[in-house]
Parts: structure tokens; C-alpha cells; sequence
């Protein structure tokens, strides 16, 4: 019988293939929506209620009580895949085999006569080291979502290497499946399963695969990256890391540059590739002047639209509007991007750029780092939060994120860290250290840096402009710094001389000196030239 709402047949659960050999039984489901395309999940979207359009044809959701990931409610299964390998602490925490299988044999009974969405995907763009993804949805928009997001092959799989299963309506039992809360992520390695429970950001969907693939592939001497990518025309190929808010979006969107991908790669002995098809970029205070290509992608028919202000009457989109949420965010297929590389490969990084926003306005607006100094500053993944970011937040406060990326990392951090200086001092890549956070004093006194000259010293950068330049060395932190950009004032370059106050410069220096100190106390095992490579709190200004 037709599907009313869309005009669509859906298929019966037993007629699809690799079902009857998968990890969840799905044939309690009413109905299943295999692989539809976006303007039928619109409209079963807007049917059931899920999310509106948009003026500009984008779709619009609301993500409820979540605006966000929520990190401390993601578990993995403590079994012989996961056992002897993963980094089991506050980040990965454990959950017993027993209390799993009861959380999927009541996920399964819970998804009893629901109408489910079902996509067959991929995760990665190499075709070597690639995964069969099978996402299967309660809502109709997280289906667009992980479409826009994933790699779509075009055909469904016989098998998937995973499967992804994504109930917001159901509700986890703590005392019954051993979480926290209600809601619960919870991976397990060796059924190569994922179960997602009373949550409704669609981010939980991608993180969780690149999670997987963050334990898998440095098995077959990959590196995995929490970073975005791009190349020229003739090749060179640029890395950038950093945590949210710091940039990594919008500098790898370069229109004199080809984008490989905005947020997951890996590193192989023949050079990098995405491990996505789409982005997903924060959205709040976009610009079409400043970042036009994410703009544009922003209003298109397909892009899905995270906790973005919609007009009631005009359907008019306000990017401007934090009431909601700061983390706004829009998902949109990576071909949205006019500069888009076409197979989303790159060989190996001649230049590597960590991004930080330092709220406390010390580090130089762009350094160059030694490969031991890149491992430590990858090992720390430092940035700053701000006030008004988050609640209880009133003044700046570091943040630490080993590899950029602590949360979906399953291994020890020194393990990825090890593998990214062996490439850096293999290929020869260079470093480089940029800060587009604070200058002239902290957050609430100093300025932000501007967005042009952070471009301007990028690209100057990634040009091999800064090779042979004069540098002077951070007493501090030891990083060498160009004394000079073309397009860029001198001055900005001296993070002490565009403070009023030197003295009260060189105490906050210290200060966050002193927090990367106490923070690599977590990494006893990093090698004695990489705890060297960090800041001293005995040098003379």
C-alpha cells in the first residue's frame, strides 16, 4: 500500500537485503523508508510534524533538549574488541556486555510498528579503508541528516561493517542498562553497533562512526583526524585542527583553494582522504560578505538547518539569534561547496595549522612549530571558553581536548600523537600555530583578531611566504614567531606589545603557562623532547 504522505511504497522489513543477518531486528518495524531521497524525507518531515522550510527551501529543525552532544552519556562496551585497547576513563566510558544487550533488546521492542528511515552509506572516501554504514532513524530529518553527512554509494549494501540505530523516543533505564541519565550512546566494537537513545541532535549520528573508525584505523597504520582539508589546484594540501568556535571551518573554505572536507580525514601511507560527503557548520552570526560558499550552501533545498531562528510568517532565517543556542548548525552535502574537491583525497600535508581562540589574549596570532612542539600542542588541543558560551561560564577558562578531538578518540592519546610526528618529520610538513582568539588583553578588554589578517597570515603561510622570514622566539611558550606579514601591522604579531599593561601581560602568560603545564601531567608517557617542547614558567621576559 502507498505511503499517503509522500506517495512513496515503502518496503516491507523481510524484503531488503542483509537483514536477516544483522545485529538489530528490524522486522518489528511498521514500515521501512530504504534510502529515500531528500524530497521525500521533507515530506515526511513536515508531515510528522519534525521540522518547517525555509524561505530559501532549506529545512529547519529543532533538536529539543539537546542543542549539542552530550559526552558524558557515551559508553563502550567493555568486551574482547574493546578491552586491551581502549583509553577507559571519563572520556570513554565503560558499560557492561549484559547491560547492552538489554538496551538493544528493548531499543528493538520499542521500535514495535514504527515507521523507520533507513540509509545505506558510506564512511570515508578511499575506497581501501572505506566502512558500509547503515543508519537507521526514528525521524525522518535525522535521515536527511546522516544522507547529507555520510558518503552516498548509490546503491543499497548486501552487508554493512556498522549499523547505527537512532530512537529519540526512547527513553534508557539507568538501573536496567547502566547509564547515567535517560539518555545513552553506547558503541560496541565487536557487534559494530551503535545505539542512540533519547537524544535528538543529529551530531551524535556522525560522531559515533568516527569513533569507530578512530579505534579501526590506526590498526592499519592510519592516522584519523579531527580536522578539516584542503589542496590547490596543483595538489598542496593543508590540515587544519581545531575545537569549535576556533575557525576550522570557515579557513579551510578558501575559494582560491579546493575543499577536501571540513571535519574528518585520515592520514594513509598515500596521503589523506575524507572520511565524510557533507558538512557541518556552525551557523551562528554567518555571513554572506564573510564566509560567502557556507552562506550560499545554507540556503539550498536539502540543507538541513540545526536550531537556526525561523520567522513564523515569512520563514525567514535569522543566523544572528543565539537564544536558542550558540551551536547552531547547518548540514549540507560537501558538493554544496562550489570549490569542492571532486574525490575528496589529497596527498600528504605540506602544511598543518592548530587552531586555538585564546581568551586570554597571549599567543601570538601565528607561530611555526618544531614537530616536538606540534606533538605537545596536539597532545594539549587547547582553546579557550568564553563567557556567555556556556552556562556557568563568567570569565575565560582553558580548555584542554587531546588531538582536538578528546571525545571521540578511543585510544590513548600519545598513540595518535606518535603517529602524527611520524608523518610530520616523514613528509616534511610544516607546522604552524595560529590564534584566533583575543589580542591587546584577555576576553571583555582586548579585541578579537580580525578574520582578515588571520587569512591573510594563513595563506601567506601555506604559500611558504614565512619560510625564510625573520622570527623572534616566544620567551614563554618558545614558539617562533615572524616578525613581519605582508598585508598584516607588525604590531599585531608581538602578543606582550599590544597589551597597555606588559606586567599584567606576563603574569597571564604564566598563568596559562602554568594550565598547559598541569594538563600534560596527564601524558607521563609523552617523550622527554616533547615535555621539553612546552611552555616554561622559569623563563625571563
Amino acid at each position: 500500500m502507498a505511503d499517503r504522505t509522500t506517495g512513496t511504497q515503502p518496503t516491507p522489513p523481510a524484503a531488503r537485503p542483509g537483514l536477516d543477518d544483522a545485529p538489530v531486528r528490524l522486522s518489528g518495524a511498521a514500515a521501512l523508508h530504504w534510502n529515500a531521497v531528500p524530497a521525500v524525507l521533507y515530506e515526511h518531515a513536515i508531515h510528522r510534524g519534525e521540522a518547517r522550510v525555509a524561505e530559501t527551501g532549506a529545512l529547519v529543525v529543532d533538536t529539543g533538549h539537546f542543542t549539542g552532544r552530550s559526552p558524558k552519556d557515551k559508553y563502550v562496551v567493555r568486551n574482547g574488541a574493546s578491552e586491551g585497547l581502549v583509553d577507559w576513563g571519563e572520556v570513554n566510558q565503560p558499560m557492561a556486555q549484559e547491560a547492552f544487550e538489554r538496551l538493544l533488546r528493548d531499543m528493538e521492542a520499542h521500535l514495535g510498528g514504527l515507521p523507520l528511515f533507513v540509509q545505506d552509506l558510506h564512511a570515508g572516501a578511499d575506497p581501501r579503508y572505506r566502512l558500509a554504514v547503515r543508519v537507521v532513524t526514528e525521524y525522518a530529518w535525522h535521515s536527511l541528516f546522516a544522507r547529507n553527512l555520510f558518503v552516498r554509494p548509490g546503491a543499497p549494501h548486501d552487508h554493512a561493517d556498522w549499523l547505527v540505530l537512532d530512537l529519540p523516543s526512547f527513553r534508557a533505564d539507568p538501573e536496567r542498562h547502566g547509564s547515567r541519565t535517560d539518555t545513552v550512546v553506547a558503541l560496541d566494537f565487536d557487534r559494530r553497533l551503535v545505539l542512540i537513545a533519547n537524544t535528538e541532535y543529529g551530531g551524535e549520528i556522525k560522531k559515533s562512526i568516527f569513533s569507530a573508525l578512530n579505534l579501526a584505523l590506526p590498526q592499519r597504520d592510519v592516522l584519523p583526524m579531527h580536522c578539516s582539508a584542503n589542496a590547490t589546484d596543483d595538489g598542496q594540501v593543508a590540515l587544519f585542527f581545531g575545537l569549535s568556535g576556533t575557525g576550522k571551518t570557515t579557513l579551510s573554505v578558501d575559494a582560491d583553494r579546493k575543499l577536501i572536507g571540513d571535519d574528518e580525514h585520515g592520514w594513509s601511507d598515500d596521503g589523506i582522504f575524507n572520511f565524510e560527503g557533507g558538512c557541518y557548520a556552525k551557523t551562528i552570526h554567518l555571513s554572506a560578505t564573510a564566509e560567502p560558499e557556507i552562506h550560499a550552501a545554507t540556503q539550498r533545498f536539502g540543507t538541513v538547518l540545526e536550531n537556526v531562528r525561523l520567522g513564523d510568517d515569512a520563514r525567514d532565517l535569522d543566523f544572528t539569534d543565539d537564544g536558542r543556542t550558540e551551536n547552531t548548525r547547518a548540514a549540507y552535502p560537501l558538493d554544496f561547496m562550489p570549490n569542492a574537491a571532486a574525490t575528496s583525497v589529497g596527498g600528504h600535508p605540506r602544511d598543518i595549522v592548530f587552531l586555538t581562540a585564546d581568551a586570554f589574549g597571549v599567543l601570538p596570532p601565528i607561530a611555526r612549530l618544531t614537530p616536538e612542539q606540534a606533538m605537545y600542542h596536539f597532545l594539549s588541543g587547547y582553546t579557550a571558553k568564553v563567557a556567555g558560551t556556556e552556562r556557568g561560564v563568567t570569565e575565560p577558562s582553558a580548555t584542554f581536548s587531546a588531538c582536538f578531538g578528546a571525545p571521540f578518540m578511543p585510544l590513548p592519546p600519545i598513540r595518535y600523537a606518535t603517529m602524527l610526528g611520524a608523518r610530520i618529520r616523514q613528509h616534511g610538513s610544516r607546522v604552524w600555530l595560529v590564534n584566533t582568539g583575543w589580542t591587546g588583553g584577555p576576553y571583555g578588554v582586548g579585541s578579537r583578531m580580525s578574520l582578515p589578517h588571520t587569512r591573510t597570515m594563513v595563506r601567506a603561510a601555506l604559500r611558504g611566504d614565512l619560510d625564510d622570514v625573520d622570527m623572534g622566539i616566544d620567551p614563554v611558550f618558545g614558539l617562533a614567531v615572524p616578525r613581519h606579514v605582508d598585508g598584516v601591522p607588525d604590531e599585531i604579531l608581538s602578543p606582550r606589545a599590544t597589551w597597555s599593561d606588559a606586567d599584567a601581560y606576563d603574569a597571564r602568560a604564566l598563568d596559562l603557562a602554568r594550565m598547559f603545564q598541569a594538563n600534560f601531567a596527564r601524558f607521563p608517557d609523552a617523550p622527554a623532547e616533547v615535555l621539553d617542547a612546552g611552555p616554561r614558567t622559569d623563563r625571563s621576559f
